[in-house]
């Protein structure tokens, strides 16, 4: 009689099963959970057994279950865990299992490819609109007040009798590297720039990091196209936001109004895949651990019958494992209900 602290008497037994039921023999026994199994191949590589491939294949879809778990609580959902425990499926079932699983992941991750795709243009758009409308207010600081005109891109100064012409960039950068750009800019460009600048009052997002930043608006004017191309690059080099900015107040008047035109438009779209994502990741998180269950209940079985040695004379497979003997009885029914 066993106790706790005194061990059931135990027994090894052999398994010689059908190739064919092999996998709901070992299911059958796995539920039980009282056989503990010896490794038959103990010198065989791990990636030269019989059920490689299968294994292969859970894992497969065990790495596409947990791709689905991450985006699931990254929308903070509830994930409900199942109120049986679920058997393991059958051998034609896996078949089933890895097309749902690679339909959910190839959807979700279109969707996450649309939704970064359509919020980087929508970053972009939002600080093109600040860009522009803070621009605007750099030319009328800079209109005369005895004139109608506006600066265009290329401002013509005269100077000793001869126009001068001035070019110039618009852009935003982060505000924290505002300061060392300005330098640059001045010792690059030997103080023959002017730059202005303003702070955009709320946080936006960054188009490549996807992280809400403090940005500033900026106008560098110059001469020349040296000049030019040395602003350019010390942009790039800061990795500043460059945006066209037409050259006369009509223009940017359009120009404002289809960028505000395209933000409401993209507001839409962002709402609607939000909210197909939310759809799809609710129905995933009613089954998503009773899939998990069963696929490691699959490949607990392709592991288990790795451990078999496969006998080609008489087509089947020899198991041995340890087993208590008072629990033989129900081995053996688990067996037959197995076959």
């Amino acid at each position: 009689m066993s106790t706790i602290f005194r061990s059931e008497e135990m027994t090894l037994c052999q398994l010689f099963l059908q190739p064919e039921a092999a996998y709901s023999c070992i299911s059958e026994l796995g539920e039980l959970g009282i056989v503990q199994f010896r490794d038959l191949n103990p010198n065989v590589n791990a990636f030269q057994r019989k059920f490689v491939n299968e294994v292969r294949r859970c894992e497969e879809m065990g790495r596409k279950l947990r791709f689905l778990e991450t985006e699931i609580k990254k929308d903070s959902l509830p994930i409900y865990d199942p109120e049986d425990n679920p058997e393991a499926p059958k051998p034609r079932e896996m078949i089933d299992l890895e097309a749902t699983f690679e339909k959910l992941d190839h959807e979700l991750k279109e969707i996450n490819t649309n939704a970064d795709a359509l919020k980087r243009n929508f970053s972009e758009l939002t600080e093109l609109k600040h860009n522009l409308s803070m621009t605007q207010l750099f030319f009328n600081d800079a209109r005369p007040s005895d004139q109608d005109i506006m600066p265009t891109r290329e401002m013509e100064i005269v100077t000793s009798g001869q126009p001068l012409k001035l070019g110039f960039i618009t852009g935003v950068i982060p505000r924290e590297r505002m300061l060392a750009f300005e330098r640059m800019l001045w010792r690059v460009c030997r103080g023959n720039v002017f730059l202005k600048q303003a702070e955009i009052p709320e946080q936006v997002e960054d188009p490549i990091t996807n992280e809400k930043v403090y940005k500033t608006v900026f106008v560098i004017f110059f001469q020349g196209e040296q000049l030019k191309n040395r602003v350019q690059k010390i942009c790039e080099g800061f990795r500043a936001n460059i945006y066209p900015c037409p050259e006369n107040p009509q223009e940017r008047r359009e120009l404002a109004m289809g960028v505000m035109t395209r933000l409401e438009d993209l507001s839409v779209v962002l709402h609607q895949t939000q909210e197909h994502r939310q759809r799809v990741l609710a129905a995933t998180s009613r089954n998503l651990r009773t899939w998990q269950i069963k696929v490691r209940k699959i490949k607990a079985i392709y592991h288990t019958m790795n451990m078999f040695n496969n006998d080609v004379a008489r087509k089947c497979l020899i198991a041995e494992c340890w087993a208590p003997v008072t629990e033989l009885d129900r081995i053996q029914l688990a067996l037959r209900k197995g076959t």
